[in-house]
């Protein structure tokens, strides 16, 4: 499996940038190599419970400065339902599912944004406050 670039984002608030190849959204637990260690120790395995979601990224630097878009764009096509996706720490992300069941660990979002720096998050279920149904 190719290493995928991910930031690993906790509900404590603490983030980890790095690499994985084995995750897999019905497994409990992972392993993240980080990007940014001063000494190279290896992958950390970590426990979905423990986390917010898993944000893969197109780059790591991302835009601090860039306000995502929470609409579609003119003429834009989606696949799924579109869905506003308030979390219990108060961010909200906007995208769509082509599943969600709250009773499941968790759901892939993908941002409605096309310029945004995340191609897709696997949104834990106990981060979240709701799922709300957006209609077109």
């Amino acid at each position: 499996m190719e290493p995928t670039k991910i930031v690993a984002r906790f509900l404590n608030g603490e983030t980890i940038k790095g690499y994985t190849q084995n995750f897999f959204p019905d497994k409990p637990s992972f392993h993240i190599t980080p990007v940014d260690q001063t000494v190279s120790i290896g992958p950390v395995e970590v426990q979905i419970k423990d986390l917010k979601g898993i944000f893969f990224v197109r780059d790591f630097l991302g835009n601090r400065t860039y306000k995502e878009q929470k609409t579609l764009p003119n003429g834009a096509k989606i696949t799924g339902r579109k869905v506003e996706v308030p979390f219990k720490d108060k961010e909200v992300m906007v995208g769509s599912v082509l599943g969600y069941d709250p009773k499941r660990t968790g759901f892939f979002l993908f941002p409605s944004d096309p310029h945004s720096n995340n191609l897709k998050i696997f949104v834990v279920s106990r981060a979240v406050s709701k799922v709300n149904y957006l209609y077109l």
